[in-house]
């Protein structure tokens, strides 16, 4: 592993009940970049995800760098609209004496409110009342308290109106390169995929392609991915 690498994966394989999740996937994640999964539905793409969080039982080499903080935001998180939670004490659980916070953590709190574009006021909010762009927001900023070395983001924009994706995305990029952090994102949007990704997994029970996403992403591999059929095949280059 060199001093860049912050995670290496080989020969990865999954199984449940004797039945292939997917096998032979291997790739690695360096610090400050981004790796975006895509592939059909039941590619294995978030229990990949769960593997890398070590979640599921596998097969194969996962190794994370020594110390490495990791920080997960899930596709989907849901509230009951009536929880008796507030967004304040949705933040102090991730406190080490949610009964006695220190300044420290206060401060840290209002930074990371302010990186992800919200102020204090939101915190007396009652969880169940936030809209779907708010309470992403608020996950990125619950997952960014431990000051991570890598964001895992199951796509995390579900549900989300397109401006409110690129919202998203955007301060996801900018939190990656403000604080050098790499970043782990399932993807159905090969716009976000080539926008936002320096390296792109394409899974179907096994690793289809695995590159850059401006040389791997070819009509051909994406036929391979969904079966064949018309697909946008778009190059992006950042202005």
């Amino acid at each position: 592993m060199n001093k860049n690498t912050i995670l290496e994966v080989k020969d990865l394989f999954v199984s449940f009940d004797g039945e292939t999740v997917f096998k032979d996937v291997s790739f690695s994640v360096e610090r400050g970049k981004a790796l975006a999964i895509i592939g059909p539905n039941g590619a294995g793409k978030t229990v990949l995800l769960r593997a890398l969080l070590g979640l599921v039982p596998y097969d194969g080499e996962i190794k994370w760098r020594e110390g490495i903080q990791i920080s997960y935001v899930p596709q989907r998180f849901s509230v009951e609209r009536s929880a008796p939670i507030s967004v304040e004490e949705f933040f102090l659980l991730k406190s080490e004496r949610f009964w006695n916070v220190t300044e420290e953590f206060k401060n840290h709190l209002a930074h990371e409110l302010n990186s992800v574009g919200l102020t204090d006021d939101i915190l007396k909010k009652p969880v169940g009342e936030l809209s779907g762009g708010q309470l992403q927001r608020i996950l990125v900023a619950w997952a960014m308290l431990n000051h991570p070395g890598i964001l895992l983001l199951d796509e995390p924009t579900s549900g989300i109106d397109v401006g409110g994706e690129k919202t998203i995305y955007d301060l996801v990029r900018r939190l990656q390169t403000e604080h050098n952090i790499a970043v782990i994102l399932i993807s159905h949007d090969l716009n976000i995929v080539y926008r936002y990704a320096q390296q792109v997994i394409c899974l179907d029970k096994k690793l289809v392609c695995y590159g850059p996403p401006q040389e791997v992403l070819n009509p051909t591999e994406l036929s391979k991915l969904y079966g064949g059929g018309t697909f946008y095949h778009h190059q992006w280059k950042p202005h």
